[in-house]
């Protein structure tokens, strides 16, 4: 069953840039109320005025900044119809060599702060029947070395979504779990940028996990989902494909074939993020949180998004 977008009021996380913007701009043009939230006040000002949409700075991290958010929201329009828990950030480096704070804020941000968004969220949603869409990855089903901290927090969110789906069904709330691979965000690009390793292992996998789809292209299959209160997407839709061969690609053999690779390419990436020198991403926000002062030799922070994608 699709449901119009008009006069809905839709909340996004992580709605300054990336796909949470993108998939406010879509979702306003098919005639969404939207309530943007994220770490980055100019980018969110700017957004909304474009769109005469109502902004929150929001830290998903933080319950009182969300519940402000929340709040604010029902403020501005009486209700909230649907959210997209959009808000995400990649730990850099592996857990042998890499800042344990940043990899532990990963988990923070993708898997706790999902958790705290629905809570905060879910009384308004059970009110009004609503959807929510929780954003985890294709990582939820393949796992990657130099990744671990985002894929153990894509598995949890997944799984997290889940369980929330059985437990708000008799509200009337349908929860959606969206499993994006590769998407051209500034979290890509700047991994990329920073990483020839990154790069090279990407041209050597095996599309979709190789290939990488336009942030425009991702977005209308967000605002589809939250059309259709759809309970799985995957943007590529061959994502599809991982999620039904998890089991294989979790498998020893398939282990076997990746650990040769790992021999040379784990060590080149943790040297290349040894030798950059700075702990995030170019493109990093001012606000964003970051770990202490890396010692010599510099260790990895985290590639942030701004807890956007």
């Amino acid at each position: 069953m699709q449901h119009s977008l008009s006069g809905q009021v839709v909340l996004i996380t992580g709605a300054a840039r990336g796909i949470g913007e993108h998939t406010a701009r879509i979702a306003a043009a098919r005639g969404a109320k939207v309530v943007l939230a994220g770490l980055e006040p100019d980018r969110l000002a700017a957004v909304a005025a474009d769109l005469d949409a109502a902004w929150f700075p929001c830290d998903v991290t933080d319950q009182t900044s969300l519940a402000a958010a929340v709040e604010g929201a029902v403020s501005a329009h009486g209700r909230i119809d649907a959210v997209v828990a959009n808000a995400g950030v990649a730990s850099r480096g592996t857990v042998a060599t890499g800042d344990i704070e940043a990899l532990v804020r990963t988990v923070e941000v993708n898997l706790v702060g999902v958790m705290r968004t629905a809570a905060a969220v879910m009384p308004h949603l059970i009110e009004s029947r609503g959807y929510l869409l929780i954003v985890a990855s294709a990582a939820s089903f393949a796992a990657l070395p130099g990744m671990a901290p985002y894929c153990a927090s894509k598995a949890g969110v997944e799984h997290f979504g889940n369980a929330l789906r059985l437990e708000v069904a008799h509200h009337g709330v349908r929860v959606g779990t969206a499993h994006p691979s590769w998407i051209d965000t500034d979290l890509v690009r700047d991994a990329q940028d920073d990483m020839p390793t990154f790069r090279e292992t990407l041209r050597k996998l095996p599309p979709p996990l190789g290939s990488t789809t336009s942030v425009e292209r991702c977005a209308e299959a967000f605002v589809s989902a939250l059309e259709r209160r759809r309970r799985k997407v995957f943007v590529p839709r061959s994502v599809a494909v991982v999620y039904w061969l998890r089991t294989f690609l979790n498998s020893r053999l398939s282990e076997r074939v990746i650990e040769r690779q790992a021999r040379t390419s784990v060590p080149a990436m943790e040297e290349q993020v040894r030798t950059l020198r700075r702990g995030f991403g170019a493109n990093t926000a001012p606000g964003l949180p970051a770990t202490a002062a890396p010692a010599e030799p510099p260790t990895p922070g985290f590639i942030a998004d701004r807890y956007h994608r």
